[in-house]
């Protein structure tokens, strides 16, 4: 009944709305969406549907965040579940970066480090990086990110996720003695000097749960029960399991790995369990397992009750809102991912 109230309520708004579903959506979300994809597709996506007014973005907090930067100045963006964080964005709040900079910056000079931030993160963050002259990067982009930032200055500092910036790292030839962690709750960022001035990668400590819940020992029982299996995993996860895994990339790398997959071949994929299962239930001439069974909770928090209310909103709904340097800074280090 709800799903079908839903389906009525898209049919009477037609192309004045567009439902984005992020892939980790619960199944009967993902189905009804008008796009499925990661963040940054759908904020573009969203930007891009020029009829629509309403844009109804079914993920987390930041990725709505992101649709409100992007947007056109007719639309606005709804959040069905304006509760739904992100844990691993919450773990570096703007102003501890801010703390951050300032001393990395005394210590290296501004414009000897480059900031880089996860589209996972706060538009306010993104801010910060946009105003220092960094740049956004998806997980599929990171690698180019990275590069882009040693052709500009001689070395990152990457928010909020240690694992994804140590795994693009390595990816782009850095040593690990050139790597650092900079933890917030030390002082210092817990690096003594000499260590920060030879690095040229500084690691913002924070993690996505859902990642660093796979060990290396998951992928090695994977392989002692079905080992003509590919074992697949996201680089948010720990170096230890990205090295030991036969492939390593974003949503999207997951998505088009089992796509393209010869029909029989099996598949275990390390990443959330709904996008995992809905792969399973859409490609079952393949066998594709989850590594482990991980959920994003906040993910989880919208329902179709709960996006049945905001359309029952319309035309007057809650929206998303940012102030105005806010999405101005965001923007320029969006524009510079595109740019990269």
């Amino acid at each position: 009944m709800l799903l079908e109230e839903v389906q009525d309520l898209k049919a009477k708004w037609g192309k004045e709305i567009i439902l984005l579903a992020h892939h980790y959506q619960r199944h009967e979300i993902a189905d009804l969406g008008d796009r499925l994809g990661d963040s940054y597709e759908l904020a573009r996506a969203a930007s891009e549907a020029e009829r629509a007014r309403f844009i109804v973005f079914c993920g987390v907090r930041f990725m709505a965040e992101a649709a409100e930067i992007v947007r056109r100045e007719n639309q606005v963006v709804i959040h069905p579940a304006a509760e739904a964080g992100c844990p691993l964005a919450d773990m570096a709040p703007v102003d501890r970066a801010e703390e951050a900079w300032e001393h990395i910056a005394g210590v290296r000079g501004a414009d000897k480090v480059m900031p880089l931030v996860y589209m996972n993160s706060s538009a306010k963050l993104k801010a910060m990086v946009g105003r220092y002259g960094g740049s956004v990067c998806t997980s599929s982009n990171a690698g180019r990110a990275f590069e882009w930032g040693f052709k500009e200055r001689e070395a990152v500092f990457f928010f909020p996720d240690e694992h994804l910036g140590r795994n693009s790292a390595r990816g782009v030839g850095i040593p690990e003695e050139q790597v650092v962690v900079w933890d917030p709750k030390q002082e210092g960022g817990g690096i003594e000097e000499k260590a920060l001035k030879g690095a040229r990668a500084i690691l913002w400590k924070g993690y996505c749960h859902v990642h660093t819940a796979f060990v290396p020992e998951d992928i090695q029982q994977a392989r002692e029960r079905f080992p003509e299996a590919r074992v697949l995993v996201h680089p948010e996860c720990p170096e230890e399991v990205v090295k030991i895994a036969d492939g390593a990339g974003s949503t999207a790398y997951l998505v088009k790995a089992v796509e393209n997959a010869e029909p029989g071949s099996t598949l275990v994929i390390g990443t959330e369990i709904n996008l995992v299962s809905r792969l399973a239930r859409d490609h079952q001439d393949r066998t594709v397992i989850p590594l482990k069974r991980s959920l994003c909770p906040n993910m989880f928090r919208i329902s179709a009750k709960r996006l049945l209310d905001s359309l029952r909103s319309l035309p007057e709904p809650e929206v998303v809102t940012l102030p105005k340097e806010v999405k101005k800074d965001a923007k320029l280090a969006l524009e510079r991912m595109l740019s990269i």
